[in-house]
Parts: structure tokens; sequence; C-alpha cells
């Protein structure tokens, strides 16, 4: 392998570096720091009593349920406050038998409205659907299928929910406004494609998250 000079990453020895034992350069670092960190606050524009590193931003979502509370904890109404409407989780999935690897699809459960991201007959959808996963404190934690935005993943690790989750919003439509929900993306229902041609329904999208979702606020129109 070749190597050639680049001059973007060329480094200069500081004197007393490249001629004396570790000793010696542990005594030119504590005589020699104070000046170092005074060349470099002048550089980025700090003063030298400002150089230090700053503490951890409190979240503004200290004190919320979903920050306090274990999932075993919570209320009926908070469990299902948790879910983000977004949808992801109703669409057809494959797992390659081999490495367990989970592929996306955009062909929807029978029972999802596309277009309200909702189950049309929720109470019952274990008796619609048989092998509909309802979701339990103790699953959330283990369902590889997840969303790495869900709600019920984000609040089991007791992290932040995203600014478009209609806890922090206050509205069911930030989701589709960040374009994180399944509404206008859905191809067709589990009804009318057969199950060997799933795979030719493959995507990528439901994995992936848009830019947008991923800023720490709601961006201004």
């Amino acid at each position: 392998m070749a190597l050639h000079h680049n001059r973007a990453s060329r480094l200069t020895t500081a004197p007393g570096f490249a001629r004396h034992g570790a000793a010696s350069c542990a005594i030119w670092l504590a005589r020699e720091m104070p000046v170092l960190l005074e060349g470099i606050s002048a550089l980025v524009g700090l003063e030298p009593n400002r150089m230090t590193a700053r503490s951890p931003r409190r979240s503004e979502q200290e004190g919320k349920f979903w920050k306090t509370k274990a999932l075993e904890e919570m209320s009926n109404a908070e469990w299902e406050s948790l879910c983000d409407g977004c949808g992801r989780c109703c669409l057809n999935k494959l797992e390659d038998e081999d490495t367990g690897r989970i592929y996306y699809t955009h062909i929807s459960c029978k029972l999802l409205d596309a277009g309200l991201c909702a189950c049309k007959d929720y109470p019952n959808r274990s008796a619609q659907v048989p092998d509909c996963v309802r979701l339990t404190p103790d699953n959330v934690r283990s369902l590889s299928w997840l969303p790495h935005s869900c709600g019920y993943k984000l609040a089991a690790e007791q992290r932040d929910l995203y600014w478009w989750h209609p806890l922090i919003s206050g509205s069911s439509e930030t989701v589709h406004e960040a374009g994180v929900s399944v509404r206008g993306r859905v191809e067709a229902s589990e009804d009318t494609v057969p199950d060997e041609e799933l795979e030719n329904h493959i995507v990528s999208w439901p994995a992936q998250l848009p830019r947008r979702a991923m800023l720490k606020k709601r961006p201004t129109k």
C-alpha cells in the first residue's frame, strides 16, 4: 500500500515530545497547558475560565409519566396514549429465517384504515386477526420489528418522545405532518395480496425517519 503526504493531516511535534520520555512529557504538559488553553480559547472565541464541559441539558419532558414510570406501572389510558398513530406496526413484515432480519412491506393489515392510520376494529382485533400481536410491557422490549421511533420503545428506555408525538404536540396530525405515518404510502391490503407475493412489495422507508421528524422541535413553516 502506497503512502502519500496529506497536507491536511500533517502533524507538528511540540518541543520536548520527540526527544523525551513520558515523565518529561508530563512535566512539559503541566507547564504549558495554561498557555495552550489560552491559545485555544482565543481561536474559538471563549474566555479561558469557560473552557469546561457543559452540564447536560435537562429534558423538558422530565416529570412526564413516560419518563418516571415503568411500563408496568402505567394506567391503561397512559399505556394507550403512548401509541403515536404512525401505523407502521400494522404493515406486513417478512423475517429472514437464517438471519432474523426483518423486511417491511407496504402491504397493510386488513383492519388498518390507511387514511386514518387506525385499526377499524381495535377492541376485537385479535378475534378478527388471530396473529395480531398485542403490545405488552414485556414484548415491547424485545420485538425487533417495532420502529425505533415507537413511543412504547422510547418509554421502555425512558427516552424523550419526538416532537411529532401527540403527547408532545397535542395533535394527532403531527405524525402525518412529520412524514412518519403510513398515510398515502400503503399500496394495498393483505386481503388483495397473496402471501407468496409479499416479497415483491418489500420497502425500506418504514425502518427510516424523514429528516424533519428527527429534529428536536417542530420545524417552522
